[in-house]
């Protein structure tokens, strides 16, 4: 539970970072000290894997650029990166840097784990898109543990 916990708190932490611009660090601070764990508007927030919740963070704002580009490389034509909601591209921004930066993460988890989170904030449309996209993803990043071998049918995609 701590570990989704950090992953849910990285995606509201990757929309905040959008909408104000802040520092990574500010915001991984401000989460930890005052909302992982703790009692905000009367919600009890759960504890998280702060480690994780700090590497996502750092990482997808780290590399969102490289992020976006995958992520727009598997989007239909008539869909953008900027086109997309605002959490809907944290979602997508997180799961494609555990994807490609976190190998000690299986690909199949980190998609259940965002296609969870996703759920929680978003309807069924945009759910399915963020499936669609991450699965794609994996299969592009990491096909052997997808359980296709090296030239297979994601290598030809």
């Amino acid at each position: 539970m701590q570990r989704r916990a950090a992953r849910l708190a990285a995606v509201q932490a990757l929309y905040q970072w959008e909408q104000s611009g802040g520092g990574a660090a500010a915001i991984i601070r401000e989460f930890t000290e005052h909302r992982m764990g703790k009692t905000v508007d009367g919600m009890e927030l759960p504890s998280a894997d702060t480690k994780l919740f700090a590497d996502l963070v750092q990482g997808a704002v780290g590399h969102v650029a490289e992020l976006d580009d995958m992520i727009a490389g598997v989007l239909t034509e008539d869909w953008s990166i900027e086109r997309l909601e605002s959490i809907l591209r944290a979602v997508l921004r997180c799961g494609a840097y555990e994807l490609a930066h976190r190998p000690d993460i299986p690909p199949k988890v980190a998609i259940s784990e965002y296609l969870a989170v996703a759920d929680a904030f978003l309807g069924e449309p945009e759910t399915r898109l963020a499936n669609g996209v991450l699965d794609q993803l994996a299969h592009a990043l990491r096909p052997s543990e997808m359980g296709e071998a090296r030239g297979g049918p994601a290598a030809s995609r």
